[in-house]
């Protein structure tokens, strides 16, 4: 049976879940830093700026993983970060420790598509590198909304894949390996938000080559 990112037919080897996700970062949690975190440092480091111009203080980072952008927050941001991968949280407990980052109020493992929070908890939340690891992307983003005061802003950080070309094809072929690696490599922007949504959404490419896109929306 053929599964769906927001009504989007795709073929059933899409199919992320819970057990899956754990799994997949479990392998990567200790060479993460190395590799992903070197590739997405450009656009981790833009989306942090952009929420430390932000005038609220409370933030969320869904999918904080080991924590790399911890340390980049102004000091009076207060941040929860959260994430599937117990062991990916290990990592950040560790950095937020040996680096004394007092401003990280908690790190906690939970599900980004169904969270503990009350609603209007936060003034921004973003997701970073996320919306191509759940196994529902409009899900993640109505939690976000929940979880949001009205006002607040909405920033996600993300591969989104090409409509044509060579890349298209690459990340086609990707697909059925998406249990294995632990994401989707052919979500779209479309997968994530309904066209209201999209219509209201201001976003920008990043390095490397526009890999990553920065997306902001108003809650």
């Amino acid at each position: 049976m053929a599964e769906t990112y927001g009504g989007v037919l795709h073929g059933p080897h899409t199919r992320l879940d819970a057990d899956s996700i754990r799994t997949a970062y479990a392998r990567y949690a200790k060479s993460y830093d190395s590799w992903f975190g070197l590739i997405s440092r450009p656009a981790r480091r833009a989306a942090v700026a952009a929420i430390n111009a932000h005038s609220g203080t409370r933030v969320l980072e869904v999918g904080v993983g080991t924590g790399l952008a911890l340390p980049l927050y102004a000091p009076e941001k207060r941040i929860t970060g959260i994430d599937l991968s117990r062991a990916m949280l290990s990592q950040a407990h560790e950095r937020v420790a040996a680096l004394g980052l007092t401003h990280v109020e908690a790190l906690l493992e939970m599900d980004a598509q169904a969270t503990a929070f009350a609603p209007e908890s936060f003034d921004v939340a973003v997701a970073m590198f996320v919306a191509s690891v759940v196994p529902d992307p409009r899900a993640l983003l109505a939690e976000l909304r929940r979880v949001v005061r009205p006002g607040g802003t909405i920033l996600l950080v993300n591969h989104f894949a090409a409509e044509s070309g060579p890349l298209w094809w690459a990340e086609r072929a990707l697909a059925p390996a998406s249990r294995l690696l632990g994401w989707h490599p052919d979500i779209r922007m479309e997968h994530v938000m309904t066209p209201p949504e999209l219509a209201a959404a201001s976003w920008r490419r990043m390095w490397p080559m526009g890999l990553f896109r920065l997306v902001e929306l108003a809650n």
